[in-house]
């Protein structure tokens, strides 16, 4: 075993793709960036170790970001850090009075007149909340209560608009203009134009675009596998660093030691660096609808890793997952942190809302929401080479466990997932939202 731990602590394989990756610059889903992202991931994974790898394109609905601004009075909030579109907002200017939401919580539409006008949440929750509220979840609760505009205001201090998609997998482009603003910024709107006429535009280029999935593969040809995923794309106001820059490093560097270790795996494992995530998970959803669910043992999804030292696992009711996390932190005496609760917004989410076992693994950061993540400083500057170094030993062994003929695990029923998602309150959220799949199972 130390051989191995040993290489993969001095390697420099997973780091490297990393500043490869945000050396590009702009990835958003689609463009040109995330194209050339791909295939130098395609030529790393190959690089390291991993055979047939290749890229599967596939179309998408593109956006492309113009100005924005929110007019308000005499004022104007239209520099690059004031006030960004959201991807995939309609290009578009509506006007209304505008009307601070706060946390944007179910409940505070309910209680409220939206009704043609500017809402504007937070993009956290309260400590007493128990659960958390994605953006678009508040975003569609904002149309459906018939608000003209949605404006999203950071929580986290230091003039940083948040950015993130908006729109559904039925109807790609959202119903009404949607901007970020820094915390600062949402201050002063609501300070000074709480209740008074506002208007936010929106200016880009919506067109059909082409994204595409990197897939490598190692080990035995068996039909049953494990994958092994990330995604390649980032949200174009920032290099995407921890978002998912690094999630695409550690597939890299992972594909690099199991090559290393190809002769412990017993099941093939395939790698798949997913395209257009930030859009709604396109990239994922197309591949899932290509699967055979029954064929893939289980799912080990990077998303969020290396942001903070140690590692979290969604394990989606799986009691054999979290008996592996214990497994392989007990060989390294390492903690593995299991969260036994369903996540559905990351790429493993397209095949486990199935029944297909599946990770989510992200590194454990305090606070709520994304801190860095979705604005200008997610930046390679956040991370730390030692952080992506000891998670890939720890992910490198948990991925040789899945793919072990030790390791079993049954697939579970939807409904059963179904279920879980009602106990933990999530369903309401993925209804509004368009993502609720179980309808016609219902």
């Amino acid at each position: 075993m130390s051989t191995w731990i040993g290489r993969t602590f001095i390697s420099d394989t997973g780091w490297d793709h990393l500043e490869a990756l945000v050396d590009i610059g702009d990835r958003m889903a689609g463009s040109t960036g995330e194209r050339a992202a791909a295939e130098v991931t395609r030529d790393a994974l190959a690089e390291a170790g991993a055979r047939d790898a290749r890229l599967d394109e596939f179309d998408i609905q593109g956006w492309e970001r113009g100005s924005s601004a929110i007019e308000a009075d005499t004022e104007t909030f239209s520099l690059q850090h004031e006030c960004i579109a959201l991807p995939r907002s309609p290009s578009e200017t509506a006007t209304g009075d505008l009307l601070d939401l706060g946390y944007g919580l179910p409940g505070d539409f309910e209680a409220a007149d939206c009704e043609g006008k500017v809402v504007m949440v937070r993009s956290d929750i309260p400590d007493h909340y128990d659960r958390y509220l994605h953006r678009r979840e508040k975003y569609y609760h904002a149309v459906e209560a018939g608000a003209a505009a949605f404006v999203y205001r950071n929580h986290v201090e230091g003039c940083l608009p948040p950015t993130g998609s908006v729109g559904t997998q039925a109807d790609p482009i959202g119903e009404v203009p949607a901007v970020g603003v820094s915390a600062e910024t949402g201050a002063q709107l609501a300070r000074k134009y709480d209740g008074e006429e506002v208007s936010v535009s929106v200016e880009a280029t919506i067109e059909d675009a082409t994204s595409q999935n990197v897939h490598a593969k190692l080990g035995p040809d068996t039909d049953e596998e494990v994958l092994v995923t990330s995604h390649v794309d980032a949200h174009d106001i920032s290099t995407g660093a921890m978002d998912n820059g690094a999630g695409t490093a550690m597939v890299v560097e992972l594909a690099r030691l199991l090559a290393d270790r190809e002769d412990e795996l017993d099941t093939r494992v395939r790698f798949v660096c997913f395209g257009a995530e930030e859009v709604g998970l396109v990239g994922s959803e197309y591949e899932a609808d290509r699967a055979d669910f029954a064929d893939i043992k289980a799912i080990l999804n990077n998303d969020g890793v290396v942001q903070a030292r140690d590692l979290g696992f969604y394990t989606h009711g799986f009691p054999e997952l979290e008996e592996a996390l214990d497994t392989v932190g007990d060989r390294l005496d390492h903690p593995l942190k299991a969260v036994p609760k369903q996540g559905p917004h990351s790429d493993h989410w397209p095949f486990t809302q199935w029944g297909v076992p599946g990770y989510h693994a992200y590194g454990e950061t305090s606070g709520t929401g994304r801190g860095w993540g979705h604005t200008h400083a997610d930046t390679l500057d956040k991370l730390e080479k030692r952080d992506l170094r000891e998670q890939a030993i720890l992910l490198g062994d948990l991925a040789v466990h899945l793919a072990s003929d030790e390791f079993e695990v049954a697939h579970r029923d939807p409904e059963d997932i179904a279920a879980d998602l009602e106990a933990e309150d999530l369903a309401e959220g993925m209804r509004i939202t368009g993502d609720w799949p179980y309808d016609e199972q219902e």
